[in-house]
């Protein structure tokens, strides 16, 4: 499957390291495709060098050792051509998604708890494990 995710996931992954997110990671490289879009990677690194600026000098080293596929993230789109969503600076995330043929977008921003679409499913980290881990 062509999972992608969100850059709270990967902040939790790379600042955070943990059992429940190495848990993640495991499943992911095992059997599926990650996607991250260059919005996502964008933010990222914009966040772990605001609020992490002592881990900014790893952030390469993490994305290199962490194998994915980069969909881009188009500058301009038409939003009323997507479903809506609580925060509109979360709708290139799901723009993502949709164009890069996301089976599951997993992230554990509640802005994408109420979208209703059937693809991608919209899964937070613990739906995921629950069903795939």
């Amino acid at each position: 499957m062509r999972i992608m995710l969100d850059t709270n996931l990967l902040i939790s992954m790379f600042v955070f390291p943990n059992d429940h997110m190495n848990r993640i990671k495991r499943v992911l490289l095992a059997d599926h495709q990650i996607l991250l879009c260059t919005y996502v990677v964008e933010e990222l690194k914009d966040v772990v060098a605001r609020k992490f600026p002592r881990k900014s000098a790893e952030i390469d080293w993490f994305l290199q050792s962490f194998p994915f596929t980069l969909i881009y993230t188009p500058e301009q789109f038409e939003p009323d051509s997507y479903p809506s969503i609580r925060d509109m600076a979360d709708l290139p995330i799901l723009v993502s998604a949709i164009l890069g043929d996301a089976d599951i977008l997993v992230t554990s921003d509640k802005d994408f708890d109420d979208i209703e679409i059937e693809k991608p499913e919209i899964l937070s980290p613990r739906e995921f494990l629950a069903i795939y881990g």
